[in-house]
């Protein structure tokens, strides 16, 4: 089942504990890995997080995207099958107000048009663990995070010695999946690599189209620490992706193949002195895309960041996080170029006044070498009247940086200034022993100086129009709840549901459900034997205005079943089908997505 969680956000936490203390109590379903500066509990932290673990990824959907899909206040738009451009909205607003990252590494695209990432290539390969913070972010993670971050995982040792994990699919669309995971644990220490590759001959992305646009991809990712002293540790980050998908070039020309590859890197030092732990941190991420028959044929784009953290265990029961920062991205696309450097600092406080209250407060200011400073800030808090009852609230504000592209392209106008957003959410959580959970959080964005497309200016030169800093202001409200009862000792029933009401000066946003239903049971037929139904209901979604005139953006329900065998403690069979009433939808004008479809696999660990 899809398991969630209330946990407190606020920074990142270096991205892999001690060697030894994977054998240590140390259970990351009761500790937030990258909501703060430094491990949050999930019973002392203040705004809404949700998670997926291994077992909620394994072997449950073709892409991460369709199982985030599944979760409250989440929402996607895809322009055809796997490897196809795809976009996620947290609480309705769309995918350039959101941070993701893998092992640390910032990963959002440098040269896209707005810095997104595209989802519509990421895979469940080698990924462990994935939490998404909602609500604005910035405090901690600076620009973008307006929306919220996606923090990603990958495999690693559990166990001493040597253990790996192997997994493979074959499914509708000729699709082919493999995963090859190995890890050695030492009590000094830990080594992990990933190795994955997905083929599939895919479906036409247009729906006016019948040829397959077909997609390949290679993915590989390493992490290491040692313990060179019980106060010093080194550890480092590796992450490589490559892939090539056939397109479709236009209603009238169905030919045409991109490629990409991304490259990360992150290396990093932690060094304990008395009560402070300090880390020094150097990362690298770049891409490069290409599009031989486009207008522009190739995008890329490269990002460094050095940064130092500090955090001191301070008296009282309470925690000082404090950092700075150091990053430069650079682009170039199509003849147009540009590069920008942006210093920040930040700082954290956690405190508990009293046995049941715990406080956060959160302060950072970013200094960009081209358009100036921005201080943004959060308060967070949660409340325990009693131990199976927890109140939560949060206030922030945010910041999205104008891209590169937006500045210095052919469409770009360099005088654009940050948008600015404030965010709040109330949330209340109840559990009743191991039987039954209740959630709710209400929500609310704002966010001005918005920056779009506009085809009326002329500020940039091209006659075709500009990227310009447009009025209104647009707001994002809402209702998120999510329930699980246990029905038996064998058999449990789960859903969640998420009202949106998006809009730019009371017009709403497009490709944002008003409407998000998920229903599901999963029961053990016997010891051995697991099953699982869920029904997602989408409601009253408005299309963009560049759908045809024959789109099927709108409402839809799509129905998914799945069984897993345990052949061995260790090996399990499992038998997935997707969208198994073969529902007829887009949820990008004019582009198809996957009807009736059916996968077989296998997973082992050893």
């Amino acid at each position: 089942m899809l398991r969630f969680h209330l946990l407190a956000t606020a920074a990142v936490l270096p991205f892999l504990p001690t060697a030894s203390s994977a054998q240590d109590a140390f259970d990351l379903g009761e500790v937030v890995l990258s909501g703060s500066l430094s491990p949050v509990a999930e019973d002392r932290t203040g705004a809404t997080v949700e998670v997926l673990e291994g077992d909620d990824l394994a072997g449950r959907d073709t892409s991460v995207i369709q199982r985030l899909d599944r979760l409250p206040g989440i929402s996607s738009t895809a322009n055809g099958g796997l490897g196809a451009n795809a976009t996620l909205q947290v609480r309705g607003l769309p995918g350039r107000y959101v941070v993701v990252r893998v092992n640390g590494i910032d990963m959002n695209d440098p040269s896209g048009t707005q810095n997104s990432f595209n989802f519509g290539s990421l895979t469940p390969a080698g990924i462990d663990r994935i939490e998404v913070l909602k609500g604005s972010q910035s405090a901690l993670y600076g620009s973008e995070a307006i929306g919220g971050v996606i923090d990603i995982t990958t495999y690693r040792p559990t166990e001493l010695g040597f253990s790996g994990r192997v997994s493979g699919e074959y499914g509708s669309d000729n699709t082919r999946a493999a995963t090859l995971s190995l890890g050695y644990l030492t009590e000094r220490a830990e080594l992990a690599y990933t190795y994955g590759r997905v083929l599939t001959d895919g479906f036409s992305a247009r729906a006016d189209d019948g040829e397959d646009d077909g997609f390949r991809q290679t993915t590989q990712t390493f992490t290491g620490r040692y313990n060179l002293t019980e106060e010093f540790t080194i550890g480092a980050a590796v992450t490589d992706r490559s892939g090539d998908l056939e397109i479709d070039r236009s209603s009238t020309n169905n030919s045409g193949a991109t490629s990409f590859e991304e490259r990360g890197a992150r290396v990093f030092g932690e060094w304990q002195t008395g009560t402070v732990l300090h880390t020094f941190a150097y990362s690298h991420f770049d891409i490069d895309r290409r599009d031989p028959s486009g207008f522009t044929t190739r995008f890329q784009g490269d990002r460094e960041r050095l940064s130092y953290l500090g955090s001191a265990a301070l008296a009282g029961d309470m925690t000082l996080n404090f950092g700075l920062d150091r990053t430069e991205e650079s682009f170039n696309s199509g003849g147009s170029t540009g590069d920008e450097r942006t210093l920040s600092a930040q700082a954290e406080l956690l405190m508990a006044p009293l046995d049941n209250v715990d406080l956060s407060a959160a302060l950072r200011y970013d200094d960009n070498s081209d358009f100036g400073s921005k201080a943004t800030g959060r308060l967070a808090a949660v409340w325990r009247p009693q131990d199976d009852l927890a109140f939560r609230a949060v206030l922030g504000t945010g910041f999205r940086a104008p891209s590169l592209y937006e500045r210095f392209s052919f469409y770009g106008d360099a005088g654009l200034q940050p948008e600015e957003s404030r965010s709040f959410e109330l949330g209340v959580e109840k559990t009743y022993g191991d039987m039954a959970s209740v959630k709710a959080t209400v929500f609310y964005t704002e966010i001005d100086d918005l920056i779009q497309f506009d085809g009326a200016s002329t500020a940039c030169g091209s006659g075709f129009g500009c990227y310009n800093q447009v009025p209104g202001t647009s707001k994002s409200r809402g209702i998120e709840l999510s329930s699980t009862y246990a029905l038996s000792a064998r058999t449990e029933v789960f859903g969640n549901y998420t009202y949106t009401h998006a809009s730019t000066n009371g017009e709403r946003l497009t490709r944002t459900p008003k409407h998000d239903l998920l229903l599901g049971v999963e029961t053990d037929v016997t010891d051995r034997l697991q099953a699982t139904l869920d029904i997602r209901h989408v409601g009253d979604v408005v299309p963009s205005i560049y759908a045809p005139a024959d789109h099927k953006v709108g409402t839809y329900t799509l129905v998914g079943a799945g069984m897993s065998y345990e052949v061995t403690d260790t090996a399990q069979a499992y038998l997935r089908i997707e969208n198994l009433f073969d529902e007829d939808y887009e949820t990008a004008g004019g582009y198809n997505t996957p009807g009736r479809s059916a996968f077989f696999g296998l997973r082992a660990d050893f």
